[in-house]
């Protein structure tokens, strides 16, 4: 029998900004209609009972700031980056972290080049090593796939504009442009 290991404080911060993010496809229930004055208070219709509500908690009442959506580098952004006409301010290597320590590191490393007031900053992933036997897919780069979806969590698009796959001068596949939002 296996035991179950709780998360770590990075892991359950992850977890929550990406539960933040999720809408739900629709309603599961939709509230009953105030009663219009023409029906007796307190009579339901054939029996049924509707379950009482919580009140709404100050949580729900105001709904929290949405994030600002993440936009393309756009080509010539991108070319000029690749050409080196645009400078990239700042780099970091992910190779050799686990999810946990490359989240966190990230996370910190974009809030320093934030506050610098880096503009364009370099992240290379690395592509991941072939794995898989026979005609199975081979699974590649944990962190090549992750990154791209931590940056477009709520707690992340706040630092980031957006980001692209690099020039392969650059790292190719295996590395990101990010161009950074300017400090508040």
């Amino acid at each position: 029998m296996s035991r179950r290991r709780s998360l770590s404080d990075d892991e359950h911060d992850l977890w929550s900004g990406f539960t933040r993010s999720i809408t739900p496809l629709r309603r599961s229930r939709q509230p009953k209609p105030p009663p219009t004055g023409d029906e007796p208070a307190g009579d339901d219709t054939l029996g049924e009972t509707t379950p009482a509500s919580p009140p709404p908690t100050a949580a729900h009442q105001a709904p929290a700031k949405k994030a600002p959506p993440l936009v393309s580098l756009g080509r010539r952004l991108k070319q000029r980056v690749a050409r080196g006409r645009e400078p990239i301010e700042a780099r970091l290597d992910l190779h050799g972290f686990t999810q946990t320590e490359a989240h966190a590191a990230l996370l910190r490393f974009l809030r320093r080049a934030q506050a610098d007031g880096v503009k364009i900053a370099l992240v290379v992933t690395g592509k991941g090593a072939a794995r898989g036997e026979g005609n199975v897919a081979p699974a590649r780069g944990v962190l090549k796939r992750s990154v791209p979806m931590w940056l477009a969590l709520p707690e992340f698009r706040s630092l980031v504009v957006g980001f692209e796959d690099a020039h392969v001068g650059h790292g190719g596949q295996g590395a990101l442009y990010i161009r950074l939002r300017r400090a508040r």
